[in-house]
């Protein structure tokens, strides 16, 4: 997902710095975009660290004299009965889903206020607003998205900075692609969403470049479902 919405924003113009704890993925992603005529930095950043993600802005900042745009795209994702859900568990998902985000955020936040000018987009789910079958954490951690985007946009308004998130609906993804491999548990996924069939990662970037330009200057704190009508249908 990130990668997708990393290309599309290069392929709009965008110099786009991609970030992940894995060096070799950085590395990957950095040649992608210089590839499409942009400018990239590798910098391997552990999101749950507010020290590297310190050290991050600093870097971007040195190299690019500001930071216009931040998606928070990373995740987890974990699908166990609650009564059996252990410790560590609950606490990977909230660190990568929740507690990073919240980091990054405050970080990247810090320097847009200091612009007085910035948009930050952050990836929140469907699982925001509905329950989904064993994945408790996901979705608790996915509803503090939300309404952190809520929070942090009422705050930084006065600073001309934007924040909103994305909800995607049910898109395949190595976060979920042991869920969507069992026939009968994609079957009712596809069954619910009104347009009968999954997402397509593409279909993500025109929501991330409408909120990462002046097009959505006047809009803060909302959460664009992007989900076939998954929500809109009920349960």
């Amino acid at each position: 997902m990130g990668k997708t919405i990393a290309t599309g924003f290069a392929e709009a113009g965008a110099h786009v710095v991609p970030v992940s704890h894995r060096a070799e993925l950085v590395q990957q992603m950095v040649a992608h975009i210089e590839g499409l005529g942009r400018k990239s930095l590798a910098v391997p950043t552990d999101v749950v660290s507010r020290e590297q993600l310190s050290s991050l802005v600093d870097r971007v900042v040195e190299r690019f004299g500001r930071v216009d745009i931040l998606v928070n795209s990373a995740g987890a994702h974990i699908k166990v009965p609650t009564l059996d859900m252990k410790e560590e568990e609950w606490d990977r998902i909230m660190n990568i889903n929740l507690k990073g985000l919240f980091f990054a955020c405050q970080r990247f936040g810090r320097q847009m206020v200091k612009q007085k000018k910035g948009k930050i987009i952050n990836i929140a789910s469907i699982g925001s607003f509905v329950s989904l079958h064993e994945v408790s954490a996901y979705c608790v951690s996915k509803a503090g998205v939300a309404e952190l985007t809520k929070c942090l946009a009422c705050e930084w308004a006065p600073y001309n900075v934007n924040v909103n998130a994305i909800a995607p609906g049910v898109f395949r993804t190595p976060l979920n692609a042991k869920v969507l491999d069992i026939p009968e548990r994609l079957e009712k996924l596809i069954s619910h969403t009104p347009m009968k069939r999954l997402g397509k990662l593409e279909e993500l970037v025109g929501a991330a470049i409408f909120l990462a330009t002046e097009a959505s200057d006047y809009v803060t704190g909302e959460t664009i479902l992007v989900d076939g009508g998954f929500i809109a249908c009920g349960i």
